[in-house]
């Protein structure tokens, strides 16, 4: 059994707050493109992100607005910024460093909120209990891509919201070779030296 892999690009998610403070009171975000998970969109809006030493242009915002606002970076993104951003799963924010988010002659700084996210699988219920995993596990993922490797500590998210698709950033659908349709399995500890 095998499960699509994906290349999630550096973006933003905004609260309904900071959108305003970006776009304008009561400001509506336009869907450009839908996404693999049911509900979710690139918008065709976009906000620089900008660090101490650099910044990010035209940068994505995905949609539905969410409660907090949240930046999604690769490594090599945070050091073209200048911040220290821990990996962490999404909505985890505590001691996160902030950024400031422009457009045009608007501005927000954020005093947290800046990740590079931890590599996951969304899965739905009946996805988990075909791969016979629970939310939360942390697995290990085999890529057979044009670089054949295995990603360790992806963590499994399970909900009835979800579509079961991959996610990894560009530093790391860069380290495989990563092409659309490329399919990883979940591999146990003792398999990952065979067959790659």
């Amino acid at each position: 059994m095998s499960f699509e892999i994906e290349a999630s690009g550096r973006h933003v998610h905004l609260d309904q707050s900071t959108l305003d403070r970006l776009f304008g009171p009561g400001y509506q975000l336009t869907p450009k493109k839908w996404l693999s998970q049911p509900e979710q969109y690139a918008s065709e809006e976009r906000v620089t992100v900008k660090g101490p030493n650099g910044k990010l242009t035209k940068v994505a915002i995905l949609g539905p607005v969410r409660e907090q606002t949240q930046v999604e970076v690769s490594l090599t993104d945070a050091r073209a910024l200048g911040i220290d951003a821990p990996i962490r799963e999404s909505g985890h924010l505590e001691n996160t460093p902030g950024v400031i988010l422009e457009n045009g002659t608007k501005s927000v700084a954020l005093g947290i909120g800046t990740i590079i996210a931890q590599r996951h699988i969304h899965m739905t219920p009946h996805d988990a209990q075909l791969f016979n995993v629970k939310n939360g596990e942390i697995v290990q993922v085999r890529a057979n891509g044009l670089r054949p490797l295995i990603f360790d500590s992806v963590v499994v998210r399970v909900s009835q919201k979800y579509a079961t698709y991959m996610h990894v950033d560009f530093d790391e659908a860069n380290a495989c070779g990563l092409t659309k349709g490329l399919r990883g399995t979940i591999v146990k500890s003792s398999d990952c030296h065979a067959n790659i």
